[in-house]
């Protein structure tokens, strides 16, 4: 059966001077969230308990990472009722406070996130002046202490015709649910400890293991900010390199893509290194190309496991178009393609990473990445006369 192609975010038509301008704002694939995730509000217990327990919460369902689905295209979700053999009917009974002052390492708990509220639903639950579906997320990895509950949920889950999902890049959701899997899978991948409900970890100081225990002394990392530590976004530079004639574009490949896919040159930034920088640094390692202006594109969170794709056009220096993989053996090989020959592949060669080539596709030709890949929308964007457009403003 042929996946079905998801749809893009949407983002609504802007008629500010920012959007005549520079055109209308790019969203790519795992951003345009319809959640408000209020979080000023993670740290209130009154606010989390009440929406935990309003009839019209929403719960995502982890099993290592992999979340429940009722079909290729759609999150599966639970009520509370199905979570409560896992997390209790009050997980949320506790402040923060109590919550930290009493921890015994012995006591396992599952990682509950609060998502955010949906507030295009309207289901009754309203808290301050905040109104909205409440949205978590639970791990249910079976793991020591809890294993038998999360299975018992789990099988239950199934009973009622969901499932886990199975595949490893969930790439066929559509935008909205793709989002919120984003989220989820970013913060639960980061989360052993949390507080903040996932957003945050703290210090904890209360009951260790031992028998009997003995009573700790106060931490002074529990005063000030030195205690919190906050989930890890990794940024990453994803950039098409064109020409300096603007009549070529530059592509590469590394040993895992399938035959005649390429995609655009991609790397980490490091620190003390600005986007510009680290955009020309890594087109040269890779490539050996020499990179001059680099303009800012779009970006991309990447949940895999916690990246933020920051998407660059950049245009190659008259004299330094020359290919040399000498540098950096990260790639297998790197190409000039003609502007004509991209343009083709975006509407005849485009597939998955590991997904069989399309049927318009013809044997030999160029293959590039989906459009739920940033890669693609760079490259769709200066195919349609990005460079021309920026080159008058």
């Amino acid at each position: 059966m042929t996946a079905p192609i998801p749809d893009l975010p949407n983002i609504a038509a802007d008629d500010s001077m920012l959007s005549r301008k520079f055109g209308r704002e790019t969203a790519n694939y795992f951003s345009g969230s319809p959640l408000n995730r209020v979080s000023f509000l993670r740290s209130e217990h009154a606010f989390l308990a009440s929406a935990f327990s309003h009839p019209t919460a929403s719960f995502l369902l982890m099993n290592n990472l992999s979340p429940a689905v009722k079909d290729a295209a759609n999150l599966g979700y639970v009520t509370k009722a199905d979570v409560e053999p896992l997390t209790g009917a009050e997980p949320f009974r506790e402040t923060e406070e109590e919550w930290a002052k009493g921890f015994n390492s012995d006591v396992v708990s599952p990682v509950i996130l609060f998502l955010g509220l949906d507030e295009k639903k309207a289901t009754g639950f309203e808290y301050k002046e905040f109104k909205g579906a409440p949205y978590f997320a639970i791990d249910v990895t079976p793991k020591a202490g809890l294993a038998d509950k999360a299975n018992k949920v789990m099988e239950a889950v199934k009973a009622k015709g969901l499932d886990f999902s199975k595949s490893a890049r969930m790439m066929t959701l559509t935008a909205s649910e793709a989002s919120i899997y984003a989220q989820a899978r970013a913060l639960l991948d980061w989360n052993a400890l949390d507080t903040n409900e996932g957003a945050l970890r703290r210090t904890t100081r209360g009951v260790p293991k031992g028998n009997p225990p003995k009573e700790r002394g106060d931490c002074p990392t529990r005063h000030g900010v030195s205690n919190l530590c906050f989930p890890r976004t990794d940024p990453t530079i994803i950039v098409a390199v064109v020409s300096a004639d603007g009549t070529k574009i530059l592509l590469g490949r590394n040993k895992r893509f399938p035959p005649d896919w390429y995609s655009t040159l991609a790397g980490f930034l490091e620190p003390g290194e600005s986007i510009e920088e680290a955009v020309r640094r890594e087109v040269w390692e890779e490539s050996g190309v020499t990179a001059g202006r680099v303009v800012l594109h779009s970006s991309q969170p990447w949940p895999y496991p916690a990246n933020l794709m920051i998407g660059a056009i950049a245009q190659a220096t008259p004299n330094g178009e020359t290919i040399d993989l000498g540098n950096d053996p990260e790639l297998e090989d790197a190409k000039w393609f003609s502007m004509e020959e991209v343009r083709d592949a975006l509407t005849t060669g485009v597939s998955d990473l590991g997904g069989p080539a399309p049927p318009t596709y013809k044997e030999g030709g160029l293959r590039l990445p989906p459009q739920t890949a940033i890669a693609n929308r760079l490259l769709d964007s200066v195919c349609g006369g990005y460079l021309a457009a920026v080159s008058k403003m």
